[in-house]
């Protein structure tokens, strides 16, 4: 029976091919992901691919468009921040954070962000305080940084009041 069943057997007949691309699939798809991250990386670091702030809520005014402002130049008011120093923690590259900045405040509403600065202040140096010393020395920490102080402003002045946070000084020491 054994020399039945090897007689039935073709022996000239082709292998039936493999499914997938092996290493060249997987080389591929390697190179591909990497270089649609580094892409996706670049645009969201550099401002060009601009996203709202997580959180809710709807964009803040200081990425909506520069004509729904009118003639932006005559509008701007900027009230100074006092400067924040924050010593970091043992183990660190930098033993203190300096931090400096302005509020880009909305016509009008210079009075009311005034009298709300103390809890402004508060609210950055807060903030600053408890951000972890290996996020803020990446390069692409600035704008995420950024992002967060600004919302975290908004919301201690009231909707409406500020449009941005510039960053004047930023150092690691």
């Amino acid at each position: 029976m054994a020399d039945q069943t090897a007689d039935q057997i073709d022996i000239d007949a082709p292998e039936p091919k493999k499914k997938g691309g092996g290493v060249k699939s997987l080389v591929f798809g390697i190179v591909a992901a990497v270089a649609l991250g580094g892409a996706g990386f670049y645009l969201t670091s550099s401002g060009l691919l601009n996203l709202p702030v997580i959180g809710g809520g709807k964009p803040s005014a200081a990425h909506a468009d520069a004509s729904s402002h009118g003639d932006v130049a005559e509008n701007l008011s900027f009230l100074p921040l006092e400067t924040i120093m924050i010593s970091l923690p043992r183990g660190s590259s930098a033993k203190f954070l300096k931090f400096t900045g302005e509020l880009e405040v909305e016509p009008g509403q210079m009075e009311n962000v005034t009298q709300v600065l103390p809890r402004i202040q508060d609210v950055l140096n807060t903030y600053l305080r408890a951000v972890d010393v290996k996020d803020i020395e990446t390069p692409a920490s600035a704008t995420m940084l950024r992002a967060q102080m600004l919302r975290r402003v908004q919301i201690v002045a009231g909707e409406g009041r500020i449009r941005d946070v510039l960053v004047t000084e930023f150092v690691l020491n």
